[in-house]
């Protein structure tokens, strides 16, 4: 079974998938690093992250060894990775990477922006994860203030709402629901809660199976 779990930023997405796959036993692929990875990749070699060709270039040649990097988790990566995946050849070059993971028995759960719409379209389940977008900056921004990192909330909404522009206006892939997809809002749910309602998801798909 194949689990795809999108969401704009800081909607929880990234969490549900780990517990899902926990709780299935499942392998799981938060998406979102796979960017961060090419993107830090730039920036480490001295790219600016506007030279598209070189992004291109970079995502080609992604070293999957190098996605437990715990810089990938910062909030510069997080921007950074935002700039460069709306190009579509970075995506494009990212696909089967993402779809041969997806396939290993005996099962997997993927979180990002694309999975139910384009990586995996024949995803068993698809859960599309929202939350308002005060609710995702204030979850942010103690994300960050954990990490001992200073923090604007003010600051972080606003990125966040510059964000959800640009991965609902890019011509690559852009951030939408599937047709098919559960829509499942957190804005009112703790993590706890967010986990109860997304296996009641599967296990209704499930039962249906």
């Amino acid at each position: 079974m194949i689990i795809a779990i999108d969401g704009p930023a800081a909607s929880g997405k990234g969490t549900l998938g780990k517990r899902l796959a926990t709780h299935y036993g499942y392998r799981h692929l938060d998406t979102g690093l796979i960017y961060r990875a090419v993107a830090k990749a730039m920036l480490d070699e001295g790219h600016q992250l506007s030279d598209e060709a070189r992004a291109v270039a970079t995502a080609a040649a992604l070293d999957a060894s190098q996605l437990g990097n715990p810089q990938l988790k910062t909030d510069i990566m997080g921007q950074a990775a935002s700039v460069i995946s709306v190009y579509p050849g970075v995506r494009s070059a990212l696909i089967d990477f993402q779809r041969d993971f997806a396939r290993v028995p005996p099962g997997a759960v993927l979180d990002g922006r694309d999975i139910g719409t384009v990586i995996c379209p024949d995803a068993e389940v698809k859960i599309f994860v929202v939350a308002s977008a005060e609710v995702r900056a204030r979850r942010r921004a103690l994300e960050i203030a954990g990490r001992g990192e200073a923090v604007d909330e003010a600051g972080v909404l606003d990125d966040i709402r510059k964000r959800d522009e640009r991965d609902q206006s890019r011509a690559a892939a852009p951030l939408k629901a599937a047709p098919d997809a559960h829509v499942l809002d957190t804005s009112a749910l703790d993590i706890e809660g967010s986990v109860r309602a997304a296996i009641a998801i599967v296990e209704k798909i499930r039962a249906q199976r």
